[in-house]
């Protein structure tokens, strides 16, 4: 599927309701995972200690911190939809999430995006997304959920 691209605030309007994509499938590797580790003080030995999780861990694997799984939400999500003419993108809400099942080591997982709701504020779009990162080969999602951006766009 191609990249959505949306250059004002009246097109965004116009795939309200509307399944914008699916992105790209990316893997989820153990040094990420390990950065991830780094950067969040989280090191858990399910995460990060590949012996230990092979005897001890249900997955017989490291799996990848669950908010690793959503830090991927902003890439995967421009890997769908190009914004044009924006002055501020801003983060607003996690409405839901539910963590579903594990991401293993070396998956891959993709987002797929549906815009449920564009409101105007005033000139700034309020844009609440559902959410799915899928995993390859898994019938049942990493997680699920309903996000929120504001999009400000030039006048």
């Amino acid at each position: 599927m191609s990249q959505v691209i949306i250059s004002s605030l009246e097109e965004l309007v116009r795939y309200e309701g509307q399944e914008l994509g699916v992105s790209p499938y990316y893997q989820v590797t153990q040094p990420q995972i390990n950065l991830f580790a780094e950067a969040t003080l989280d090191h858990q030995w399910i995460h990060v200690d590949a012996e230990r999780a092979r005897r001890e861990s249900p997955f017989q694997m490291p799996i990848a911190h669950g908010y690793l799984t959503l830090s991927l939400l902003p890439y995967l999500w421009t890997q769908i939809v190009t914004i044009n003419n924006l002055k501020l993108q801003v983060n607003y809400e996690i409405e839901s999430l539910r963590f579903n099942q594990p991401v293993k080591v070396d998956s891959y997982v993709r987002l797929r995006a549906k815009v449920l709701s564009v409101k105007d504020l005033r000139g700034v779009a309020k844009t609440r997304i559902e959410v799915t990162l899928e995993i390859q080969d898994q019938p049942k999602a990493a997680y699920t959920g309903v996000i929120t951006f504001l999009y400000h766009f030039e006048k």
